[in-house]
C-alpha cells in the first residue's frame, strides 16, 4: 500500500527519477556513438506506420508518436490498452467507468474522459483498422492478432476529426495474406488466471485469404461481497470471450477488399472501490442530513464499510455483476486507379451494450446505489482519395458518422433511500471533408499542411424524474495543421508542426439540475485545441534510436466534469475552462550488444488552467512525470536455444482525481511504480516459447480515480494486483 509522502520526499523522488532517466539516456547515446561500427543491417527494427493515412517510416512522421509491433507487445506481455498506458510518455489509462472492469479511458497530455454516459465524448480517439470506437465501456481492446499499435500525441483534428484533441490511438490488426500459419497461446497464473488464444491464417486461392483468432481470458477477484452471499462473481473478477474473422479478396494487383467481423462478451464482478465517510464530517453520510432532511439510514461511518477495502459491503445484488457485449463488421476497399491515384473506402457498423453501476455508500443500507444499463449503435463511412505526383502527395476524403445510444438507471436505483431516475437518449451525426498536402521542397526538406471541416449535430432527451426534456445543438469547425521536416546530415529528422483539434460540445451527463432549472439542458461550446511542437527523431547510430518532442498546447472551452449530490440524484455538470499544456517527451532504444537492449521513455508536463470563479483548477488524472525503462537480455545456449530476460519498470507521478488540488477534498492520487518481469525459453527450432512472467511483481496497490461529491469521497481502486504465471506460445 502507498503511504503519504512529504512534499520534500515527493520532490526528491521526482528529481531522482528525472535525473536517472536523463543519465541513462545520455550515457546510452554516448556509448552508442562510441561503439557505432558500419554493419550490413541495423539491429533496430524500422517500423512503418500509417499515422498520417499514408505509409511512412516512423522517424519521418512530423509528430510525437509511439509505435509497438505485435511481436514487441507479446514480448512485454502487453495484452490490453491499460497495459500500453504504462509505457508511453504522458499517457495515463484509467478504467473507472461505472465500476466496470473492462473499460479503457486514455488521457494524453492532460486530456481524456473519466465518464462513459452517451452525452459525453472522449478527448482521445481510439481506432481499430480505421474505424472509430465511440464508446469506452467494454472497449479495453484485447491485443491479440495485432500488427501494431500507434499512439499519436497532440491534437489530430485534420486527419482524425473530432474527439482527438488529446491524441489518437490506432490499433492495426493483421490482414490475411498468403503465409500459412497457426499460432497458439496459453497462459496460467495467480489469481486464477487462465487464458487461451488461437490465430489461423490461410490462403484459399491465389486471390482469396482469411484469418481468424478466438480466445478466452479469466481472472479471479480481489475481494468478496460480504453481504451478498449469492453474488455470481467476486469483486474485480473478470471473464471474457472474444473473436475476430477477416477475409481478403485481391482479384488483381490494383484492387483488394477486406471484410472483418469481431465480437466480445464479458462478465465479472464490480471493480474494487471504497468510500471515505469519516473524512467528510460535513457530508450527508456522516451527519445524516441531506437537503435539510435526515437520510433514511441516519449517520454512517467508515466502520459500516467492509474492513478490507478490496471487499465490498453492499447489500444490493444488482450492482455486484458487470457485463459487456460488443460486435462490429467492417468492409475496406482499396483500389489503385493508376500509377498516381488510389482510393479507399471504409464502411463499418458497431454495436455495444453494458451493465454496470456503483453502490456509492458502499454499505448494506439501500441509500445510494445506481445499477445501470447502456447501449450504443454506430455507423461510419470514410472515403479517401490519395495520390503522388512527382514531389507532391496528398490525402483527401469525406467522412460520415452516426451514433444512437442510451443509458438507464431507475428500476433498481436508489438516491437518499428513495426512487432514482436517469434516462438519457442521444443521437449524434458527424460529417467532415478533409485534405492534406505534402511537398518535397528539396531532398531533405518536406512541407505539409491540411484542412478539415467538421459539422456535428446532437439530439438528446433526458429524464431525471421530472419528465422528458429534449434539446438539440449543432457545431462546426475548421481544423488545420502545418508542418516542416528536415533530414539532417546524420539521417536524423528535425520537425516543427502546428496542429489543431476539435471536439463538439457536450450536454450535461447527469442533469439533475432540471429539478430547479428546466433550462439547464444546454450543451457546451466547441472545444478547440492548438498545439505548437518541435522535435527531432531517428537513428543516431545503427544501435541507437531516439526521439524528443517539446510541445505547447492551448485548449479553449474545455469542460471539466464536476460531480455532486443534488436534489433528485448524483449530478454531473461541466466546468468550462481554458487550459495550456506544455512539456517534453523522450523515447529511445539502444543495443549495448547483440544480446542486450534497453528501451526508455520519459514524459514531463506542466498544465496551467485559467482561474475560474476565484478558484485555480487542475487537470484531472494527469501526472506531471511519466517514465518507463525496459532492459532485456538474451542468453544463447549451447543447444542452439535461447533464454530472454526482460524487466519493465513504469512510473506515474501523483495526480488529482478531479479538477481541484485542494488537499481538503482528499482526491490526490499517490504516485505509483510498477515492475513487470519475463523469462522466456525458445528452442533452436524457434517454433515455440515458454515463459515465466510476473506482472506488478511487488504488488503495488494504487488508486485508479478519486471523486469528492461533497457528501463522501469515492476511492476507485486498481484491479491490477500482483500475478505470476507461465505463458506458452507455439507457431505451426
Amino acid at each position: 500500500m502507498n503511504t503519504t509522502k512529504l512534499p520534500v520526499q515527493r520532490f526528491a523522488t521526482r528529481v531522482s527519477l528525472v535525473g536517472a532517466a536523463i543519465a541513462t539516456a545520455l550515457s546510452s547515446m554516448a556509448w552508442a556513438e562510441e561503439q557505432a561500427q558500419p554493419t550490413d543491417e541495423d539491429q533496430i527494427e524500422t517500423i512503418q506506420v500509417t499515422a498520417t493515412k499514408r505509409t511512412q517510416v516512423i522517424y519521418e512522421v512530423p509528430l510525437a508518436i509511439s509505435a509497438f509491433s505485435g511481436d514487441a507487445l507479446a514480448e512485454q506481455g502487453i495484452s490490453d490498452l491499460t497495459d500500453v498506458g504504462k509505457f508511453v510518455p504522458n499517457l495515463n489509462v484509467t478504467g473507472f467507468s461505472a465500476g466496470h472492469t473492462s473499460s479503457a479511458n486514455p488521457f494524453i497530455r492532460g486530456i481524456g474522459l473519466q465518464d462513459h454516459l452517451i452525452t459525453t465524448d472522449p478527448g482521445v480517439s481510439v481506432y481499430v483498422d480505421g474505424v472509430y470506437l465511440g464508446r469506452q465501456v467494454g472497449q479495453n481492446w484485447n491485443l491479440s492478432n495485432i500488427e501494431r499499435i500507434e499512439v499519436l500525441r497532440g491534437p489530430q483534428g485534420t486527419l482524425y476529426g473530432r474527439n482527438s484533441i488529446g491524441g489518437a490511438i490506432n490499433i492495426i490488426t493483421k490482414q490475411p495474406d498468403e503465409v500459412a500459419v497457426t499460432k497458439v497461446a496459453l497462459e496460467a497464473g495467480g489469481r486464477g488466471r487462465a487464458k487461451g488464444d488461437v490465430f489461423v491464417n490461410r490462403e484459399l486461392t491465389d486471390t482469396l485469404a482469411f484469418n481468424f483468432n478466438a480466445g478466452y481470458n479469466q481472472r479471479d477477484g480481489l475481494g468478496k461481497f460480504i453481504n451478498v452471499p449469492d453474488a455470481e462473481y467476486d469483486v474485480g473478477e473478470t471473464r471474457e470471450a472474444y473473436g475476430r474473422f477477416s477475409v481478403k479478396m485481391t482479384p488483381n494487383d490494383d484492387f483488394s477488399l477486406v471484410l472483418t467481423a469481431d465480437g466480445n462478451d464479458g462478465e465479472g464482478g464490480l471493480r474494487p472501490y471504497t468510500v471515505l465517510i469519516d473524512e467528510v464530517p460535513t457530508g450527508a453520510y456522516y451527519t445524516g442530513m441531506r437537503f435539510g432532511a435526515p437520510t433514511p439510514t441516519g449517520p454512517l461511518r467508515n466502520s459500516d464499510l467492509a474492513p478490507n477495502i478490496y471487499d465490498n459491503a453492499t447489500g444490493t445484488k444488482e450492482v455486484t455483476t458487470v457485463s459487456n457485449e460488443a460486435s462490429g463488421v467492417s468492409l475496406t476497399a482499396d483500389w489503385s486507379l493508376n500509377d498516381e491515384l488510389s482510393t479507399k473506402a471504409v464502411l463499418s457498423n458497431r454495436t455495444s451494450e453494458y451493465k454496470a453501476g456503483l453502490d456509492d455508500d458502499g454499505t448494506i443500507y439501500e441509500l445510494d446505489h445506481y445499477p445501470e444499463r447502456g447501449d450504443a449503435d454506430q455507423t461510419s463511412v470514410e472515403w479517401q482519395l490519395s495520390g503522388v505526383y512527382g514531389d507532391m502527395d496528398f490525402v483527401s476524403g469525406l467522412y460520415w458518422f452516426e451514433e444512437e445510444g442510451s443509458n438507464r438507471q431507475g428500476e433498481d436505483s436508489r438516491f437518499n433511500g428513495g426512487a432514482n431516475t436517469l434516462e438519457l437518449d442521444q443521437t449524434s451525426i458527424s460529417r467532415a471533408v478533409f485534405a492534406n498536402l505534402g511537398y518535397q521542397l528539396t531532398d531533405d526538406l518536406r512541407l505539409a499542411g491540411g484542412l478539415r471541416f467538421n459539422k456535428d449535430k446532437k439530439d438528446v432527451v433526458a429524464n431525471v424524474g421530472t419528465g422528458p426534456f429534449a434539446a438539440s445543438d449543432e457545431w462546426s469547425q475548421m481544423s488545420y495543421d502545418l508542418s516542416a521536416s528536415y533530414r539532417l546530415e546524420n539521417g536524423m529528422n528535425l520537425y516543427g508542426t502546428i496542429q489543431s483539434g476539435y471536439q463538439s460540445g457536450q450536454f450535461p451527463a447527469r442533469p439533475y439540475c432540471l429539478f430547479g432549472n428546466p433550462e439547464c439542458l444546454v450543451a457546451t461550446d466547441n472545444i478547440t485545441a492548438v498545439n505548437y511542437e518541435m522535435g527531432i527523431k531517428g537513428q543516431v547510430t545503427d544501435t541507437f534510436s531516439m526521439s524528443i518532442a517539446v510541445f505547447n498546447t492551448v485548449f479553449d472551452d474545455l469542460p471539466y466534469q464536476v460531480s455532486t449530490t443534488a436534489e433528485g440524484g448524483f449530478s454531473t455538470t461541466n466546468l468550462v475552462v481554458s487550459q495550456t499544456s506544455r512539456g517534453v517527451e523522450w523515447e529511445s532504444t539502444v543495443y549495448f550488444s547483440d544480446a542486450f537492449k534497453l528501451h526508455s521513455a520519459v514524459g514531463w508536463i506542466d498544465v496551467d488552467v485559467d482561474e475560474k470563479d476565484g478558484v485555480k483548477p487542475v487537470a484531472p488524472l494527469t501526472p506531471e512525470l511519466t517514465a518507463a525503462i525496459g532492459p532485456s537480455y538474451e542468453f544463447g545456449l549451447a543447444n542452439g536455444g535461447s533464454i530472454t530476460t526482460r524487466i519493465d519498470y513504469s512510473f506515474r507521478d501523483e495526480m488529482y482525481g478531479e479538477p481541484s488540488s485542494d488537499p481538503g477534498r482528499l482526491t490526490q492520487i499517490d504516485s505509483r511504480e510498477l515492475v513487470n518481469m519475463d523469462i522466456a525459453y525458445t528452442p533452436a527450432s524457434g517454433d515455440w516459447t515458454v515463459a515465466f512472467y510476473g506482472h506488478n511483481v511487488f504488488d503495488e496497490r494504487y488508486d485508479n480515480a478519486r471523486l469528492n461529491t461533497g457528501d463522501y469521497v469515492l476511492r476507485i481502486l486498481s484491479n491490477d494486483a500482483s500475478e505470476f504465471g507461465l505463458r506458452y506460445t507455439a507457431e505451426f
